[in-house]
């Protein structure tokens, strides 16, 4: 199996230095006198809450990879392992069919003997027939040959016995490392997740803590703009008071006046009275009848204006459409001129053809007709 080294320390290294920046940017905005607020930002908690979120699906995602490429290398490694003993198997087939076809016992120096020995070969001729050079089976040899033979039976028995054991050995021991590195990687993943949950639980933590914070002082400027406006309601309803009971309501003339000296008329004050004294009103009255008759005249004066406007439009529309009347009879003649020319071309060419035919048929010369054509058409 393939071992993954999760980077636990260089994830931890990473949400360390994030912190870290986060709070040294947090100092900043809380001790800048400009940027400082009271009370809850909603545009910070925003971005907190956004930038939680995009965390999030940034560990998801890399978990998804982690997990895609853990998946891949041990696909990779088992087709691997499978490619290996299929060569393995071929490898022994194409090695056994060589030695049954290119090595076989028949085709040896001393096939004769071996063959012959086991019967394949065996000699029928008499051995008293057999000449010098024809003899094969001396005496004195081959002493104690099946003895040689079990011997060497039983070695290659213990030798693939060893070799057997041998095999198993280095089995057991690869399984045993496997066994070590999947228990390993189990360990290496359960400290992953055991890390993964206690920071979860960390990040919880300071989630209820700071939601709690937000709370209070959510809570806090709730209150707070409670009572400013209870004050302000307060105060509104004082001057509201008071500007009733003042003497510009109860519109105190006398309250209002101010003696002026030098003979004048006395002054009247703005903020005490606002009252209107008869002469005043038929002035207003006055100038409103004059800007009234004002806007009559100007009224008449625009309708005669927009009446000999839309005369004038009359007009052009009339000699607009008087002049596409023109164009459209001078295009229909043209029209007309046009079609008597083509059908005379028309005529022209048919007469052109039946002479053309007549000729082919008669074989007579064509000049003098044809002339006579053009004079007749002429």
């Amino acid at each position: 199996m393939y071992k993954v080294d999760l980077p636990v320390e260089q994830s931890l290294e990473e949400a360390v230095q994030r912190r870290r920046s986060a709070e040294t940017a947090r100092k900043a905005r809380i001790f800048n006198t400009r940027l400082r607020v009271m009370g809850l930002d909603i545009d910070a908690v925003n971005q907190q809450v956004q930038e939680k979120k995009h965390q999030q699906n940034m560990e998801m995602q890399r978990d998804k990879a982690f997990d895609k490429l853990r998946k891949y290398h041990d696909d990779a490694l088992l087709q691997q392992d499978i490619d290996e003993r299929e060569k393995r198997a071929a490898l022994h087939t194409d090695l056994t069919q060589f030695w049954a076809t290119h090595q076989r016992v028949e085709d040896s120096r001393d096939a004769d003997l071996k063959c012959g020995l086991k019967g394949a070969f065996r000699i029928t001729i008499p051995e008293g027939e057999l000449g010098p050079a024809s003899m094969q089976v001396f005496q004195g040899e081959d002493i104690g040959e099946e003895q040689k033979r079990r011997e060497q039976i039983k070695k290659t028995e213990r030798d693939l016995r060893a070799q057997k054991e041998d095999n198993d050995r280095r089995h057991m021991g690869a399984k045993h490392r496997e066994t070590l590195v999947s228990k390993e990687m189990v360990h290496q993943d359960l400290m992953g997740v055991q890390l993964h949950a206690v920071e979860e639980e960390c990040k919880k933590a300071a989630r209820i803590a700071l939601d709690n914070y937000n709370q209070v002082l959510a809570a806090e400027r709730a209150e707070k703009l409670k009572e400013q406006h209870r004050g302000e309601e307060r105060q509104n309803l004082a001057e509201i008071w008071h500007t009733l009971t003042s003497d510009m309501m109860t519109e105190c003339a006398e309250a209002a006046e101010r003696e002026v000296e030098g003979g004048k008329p006395p002054r009247v004050l703005i903020d005490k009275w606002k009252g209107m004294s008869p002469k005043q009103l038929s002035a207003i009255h006055r100038e409103r009848e004059e800007q009234c008759l004002e806007r009559q005249r100007q009224r008449d004066a625009e309708k005669v204006q927009e009446a000999a406007w839309k005369l004038k439009l009359l007009k052009l529309s009339r000699e607009t459409e008087e002049e596409e009347r023109r164009t459209a009879e001078l295009r229909r003649q043209k029209r007309i001129q046009t079609d008597h020319y083509n059908m005379q071309l028309a005529r022209e060419q048919q007469a052109y053809q039946e002479y053309l035919n007549k000729k082919l048929y008669t074989n007579k010369p064509t000049k003098d007709y044809f002339f006579q054509f053009n004079t007749s058409s002429r």
